[in-house]
């Protein structure tokens, strides 16, 4: 992704629509400002799915937060209407969200959440539960 520092949503969901293509055929997963991202082009695109890795509604009081533009208006919760799978991996012991925070995103989306307590902020090479997760939603029924 450009601008990877500050993730700026006005470089970011440009950048997934004319660049990565976004679309209803498009699982996009995204992690902490990946997470945001894929929310936000969510509230107006139409996407398959989104899976959600350490989520957030807030800037958390953080400068490079706030300057991304991502919470300087309000959220959209109707998500759904543009994405009718939304999956949300939490962790309890994230050392930069609040688990509050991820738990709201969940409430609000109406999210298949995965909790976890041991995870951090999931930096780990492995993510075998994401895999999973994801060759399910790529499964055709027979």
């Amino acid at each position: 992704m450009p601008d990877p520092i500050t993730a700026r949503e006005s470089i970011w969901l440009p950048f997934m629509q004319t660049e990565l293509h976004c679309d209803e055929e498009i699982i996009i997963i995204g992690h902490s400002s990946g997470a945001t991202a894929a929310m936000r082009y969510a509230e107006t695109h139409r996407v398959c799915a989104i899976v959600l890795v350490s989520a957030y509604t807030s800037d958390l009081g953080d400068d490079n937060e706030q300057a991304s533009g991502y919470f300087s208006h309000p959220w959209q919760w109707e998500i759904k209407a543009n994405c009718p799978h939304i999956v949300q991996f939490g962790y309890t012991d994230d050392p930069f969200l609040p688990w509050k925070e991820q738990q709201e995103v969940a409430n609000r989306l109406e999210a298949k959440l995965y909790r976890f307590t041991d995870r951090g902020h999931f930096q780990s090479t492995e993510f075998h539960e994401l895999v999973s997760v994801v060759k399910s939603m790529l499964e055709v029924p027979a």
